[in-house]
């Protein structure tokens, strides 16, 4: 063990990234600097109280190298949109700022964006120091989690994936004059989910909650904050992303009433809104 405790370390990381991403919020004006930490945070956390035990914890090393995964893979993802070039701000930032007087929107920076966003980052992360408390040989129900977190991370890639190239095919349209329809993607897995990359993105952190009860032989663990409140903050995040795309796309009311909202599911046919109404 480290003379530090690790959650102690991960405290003070988490001061370090709090002071950093608020200063340069207000040296840049831009508001999405957590967004650009998202990815890489975490995966230190959990790196944290795994390389206490020096590396000597399967479970944790095992939690920790999912967690990498899934680092890279949103990393890779938020850096070829553009999330890390200047001007990279999340678009919903910009759409709240134009609506809320600049005094009150910078508080929400300081309070949402900037320190719950992190100490969120944290409380997801804190399944590790679960594990780190109950150390045990790992087990088939480890294995079991991992399989499934395998599974939803190449879930949200597939996701990412097709998103990205429906707005390349949309780019493409509008190069050469044409108007692209449909405007917005309705076809494989947003087919039958209207938002599946928050659906798997939710599903990963909830099956590292999982890796910390299977430690400690008890679903009754206090870390269940972590991704009780990631879920209620992509709940926000969807109603606030519907709601623009509603202003944008009138047709978008039609996909909301055939579509599954998160869980993936068989879309309702046309013929039977139609009927309904």
């Amino acid at each position: 063990m480290t003379l530090v405790p690790p959650l102690h370390v991960d405290f003070w990381i988490l001061i370090g990234v709090c002071a950093l991403t608020w200063v340069l919020s207000l040296i840049t004006r831009e508001h999405s600097w957590v967004d650009r930490i998202w990815s890489i945070v975490p995966v230190a956390y959990v790196w944290v109280f795994a390389a206490s035990t020096g590396l000597g914890d399967g479970r944790l090393v095992l939690m920790a190298a999912l967690v990498t995964l899934w680092g890279i893979r949103l990393t890779f993802n938020f850096a070829r949109k553009g999330g890390y070039a200047r001007g990279g701000e999340d678009y919903r930032w910009a759409y709240l700022r134009a609506r809320m007087p600049r005094p009150l929107f910078e508080v929400f920076n300081l309070l949402f964006i900037v320190c719950y966003q992190n100490v969120l980052l944290l409380l997801i992360s804190l399944p590790a120091y679960t594990a780190w408390r109950h150390p045990s040989a790992l087990n088939a129900l480890d294995w079991v989690l991992a399989a499934a977190f395998l599974a939803a991370l190449v879930g949200e890639t597939v996701a990412d994936q097709q998103q990205w190239s429906f707005q390349q095919w949309k780019k493409a349209e509008r190069a050469a004059g044409r108007d692209p329809r449909p405007r917005f993607l309705q076809t494989g897995l947003f087919g039958v989910s209207r938002h599946p990359n928050f659906f798997f993105e939710q599903s990963q952190w909830w099956l590292i909650f999982f890796f910390g009860c299977v430690a400690a032989g008890s679903l009754w663990q206090w870390t269940v904050i972590g991704p009780a409140l990631l879920t209620v903050l992509f709940i926000g995040s969807t109603r606030m992303t519907e709601q623009i795309s509603r202003e944008r796309y009138p047709e978008y009311a039609d996909y909301q009433a055939r579509v599954s909202a998160l869980v993936p599911w068989f879309a309702r046919p046309r013929k039977d809104l139609a009927q309904l109404g």
